[in-house]
């Protein structure tokens, strides 16, 4: 009898099941501790064919943070959809960057975690992210104070005489930061916090947020206080 030949796997898949396996070690021992034989053994696969398909372990690490990045980007901007309200669209954003980043712990380690500290090229991949959630956040707040702000009645003027706000792009693009900055913070503190659910988180955050930017697209902000004179 002749011998029986197996189906080649597409080259698609079979690194497909090499990114989940470096991601799996990567998010859980850490990039200096992860080994390529591990990774290999938990793919199903020889080392030599980890090399063949993705060359380097540093080039391995890169792959695993481009496609997480670009798969926690694509689950923000699926999550923040047009016609909703100011409040709706920043709700549905948050939770969608909460239920990806619980849904995917190990992505998430080394999006936050990993890559920032383990040189300046892998830090690079992750500033790019999040540089493209931040603008995708200033666009939303910017057009919110302009558009969302509810009438109001001033002195000199009748109910709905008053758009909203428009905010300075630099403002704009600040309160984005500090959300950014704060919807990660959250995030890896969920994580590690169990009974924590991504709607808790979302919720959380809202809380924090949106009582002062909801404040701010009705053109309401909140000043310092003059400096002491001596």
């Amino acid at each position: 009898m002749g011998s029986v030949k197996t189906k080649r796997m597409p080259r698609a898949v079979r690194e497909r099941q090499m990114l989940d396996a470096a991601v799996q070690t990567f998010g859980q021992r850490g990039y200096a501790a992860a080994s390529m034989d591990e990774i290999a053994e938990l793919a199903g696969v020889s080392k030599p064919l980890v090399y063949l398909y993705l060359n380097s372990k540093d080039e391995l690490f890169t792959a695993c943070i481009r496609r997480e990045a670009a798969v926690l980007t694509d689950a923000v901007r699926a999550g923040v959809r047009p016609g909703l309200g100011a409040d709706r669209q920043l709700w549905e954003g948050l939770r969608a960057f909460f239920t990806h980043t619980a849904q995917n712990p190990d992505g998430w380690s080394i999006l936050h975690l990993q890559a920032r500290t383990h040189g300046e090229t892998f830090a690079a991949e992750v500033s790019a992210m999040r540089k493209e959630i931040v603008a995708l956040v200033t666009r939303l707040i910017a057009v919110a104070a302009r558009d969302g702000g509810s009438p109001c009645s001033n002195e000199g003027g009748e109910p709905g005489d008053h758009p909203g706000s428009d905010l300075p792009e630099r403002e704009a693009a600040g309160l984005a930061e500090a959300l950014v900055g704060a919807a990660e913070s959250l995030a890896a503190w969920a994580n590690a916090t169990p009974g924590v659910s991504a709607r808790q988180a979302a919720t959380t955050l809202m809380n924090f947020a949106w009582a002062g930017l909801g404040e701010l697209m009705e053109g309401r902000s909140w000043s310092p206080p003059e400096p002491d004179r001596p």
